[in-house]
């Protein structure tokens, strides 16, 4: 069997790495790289032994590629992806799927005209941690994320709700399953023009809400999600691969009620506090070891065995685009979040909190 030409367009920070790990399965070819820096593209193409081009339109031919990993900025997403499902050859794209909700569904239309797969790069969707997780949480009622990273000075043409929320939109709508009702959000601009950290609030037709935090300002790397429902709480640290279920024990059941207990004269309150978790409420702690490849590992062996199946990615261009519709959502909610309550007063995400918020425009 012939292997799986592929081509990875920007070898970036992390293009680089798309091309290293394309080179070493066993059943890709890795066909060339593109860059437009002749130094990067010819220092990666040298490492893998393959070919360097400077200008991505060279490799769209079937005759050449089999299909392509995109990973150049968001903003180029809609061109650089759209040319490749234009001519009906296969695409995975780095998160998030484009630089808005209008780009969004021209590639997901582009890809469905031409019968050309196209997945999406939600990494996280490949986490050891969430993977366990996802498993124990049923109808949830209740959502909250955390993500959090200092500032890496990469993905500055985009905001912190497409570079970090874009994750967790997505893992939340994988688990409620449900349309979106309304949104709340506000978020603040620091180190540029875009708003580098976020808050917000989803209410979903099931009756389920789900908090969104997100910030690339922080001191802090965070990456957790807590999920209620009535069976329990369960609570995922993706970033330490930790997962925690509490649920209700048998004693809490069908038991004497605690309340009822602590009522009684002779109670030892102190006593009953130590049984909370492990009586009244049972506690699971799973620690996730690293079993197999790496989550980037996994999302590219899976985008080759997509193309050459036929089978669907875990995020196909049409679930990208739903997580891109309520990013959407928050960012118009952003943008016109009044910080005094009134419309004459400050509004929207501003450039530096060092200076007085001012109204935009």
């Amino acid at each position: 069997m012939n292997r799986l030409r592929v081509a990875v367009v920007g070898v970036g920070a992390l293009g680089r790495h798309h091309a290293r790990i394309l080179s070493e399965l066993k059943d890709v070819e890795l066909v060339a790289v593109a860059d437009s820096q002749a130094e990067r593209g010819q220092d990666v193409a040298n490492k893998h032994q393959t070919r360097w081009v400077s200008d991505y339109r060279e490799l769209i031919d079937k005759q050449l590629v089999d299909a392509v990993s995109v990973v150049v900025p968001t903003l180029a997403h809609r061109t650089v992806a759209g040319a490749f499902l234009e001519r009906g050859i296969p695409v995975l794209v780095e998160k998030p799927l484009a630089g808005n909700v209008t780009e969004a569904q021209e590639l997901v239309d582009l890809a469905s005209k031409n019968d050309a797969l196209l997945q999406v790069g939600h990494i996280e969707r490949f986490n050891p941690a969430f993977q366990a997780g996802q498993k124990m949480i049923v109808a949830p009622k209740y959502i909250r994320c955390e993500r959090t990273s200092t500032y890496t000075f990469r993905s500055t043409d985009i905001g912190v709700v497409l570079d970090l929320m874009i994750h967790d939109i997505d893992l939340a709508l994988s688990l409620v399953k449900s349309p979106l009702r309304d949104c709340e959000a506000f978020g603040i601009g620091v180190m540029g023009r875009n708003e580098d950290a976020a808050q917000a609030r989803l209410r979903f037709e099931n009756g389920c809400i789900v908090d969104l935090t997100a910030s690339r300002i922080s001191p802090i790397v965070s990456r957790s999600m807590t999920a209620w429902s009535a069976t329990g709480c369960v609570t995922i640290d993706m970033h330490q691969r930790e997962v925690k279920r509490f649920a209700p024990g048998d004693t809490l059941m069908h038991g004497t009620p605690p309340l009822q207990r602590a009522a009684q004269p002779a109670a030892d309150l102190e006593a009953l506090k130590k049984e909370v978790f492990g009586h009244f409420i049972t506690t699971d702690t799973h620690k996730i070891e690293a079993v197999g490849p790496d989550a980037l590992t996994q999302e590219l062996h899976e985008f080759v065995q997509c193309v050459t199946s036929g089978h669907k990615p875990h995020v196909t261009g049409e679930q990208a685009l739903d997580a891109m519709v309520v990013a959407d959502h928050v960012l118009k909610q952003v943008a016109a979040h009044q910080w005094d309550g009134h419309a004459d007063g400050a509004i929207g995400p501003y450039p530096s909190l060092t200076t007085p918020l001012r109204k935009a425009g």
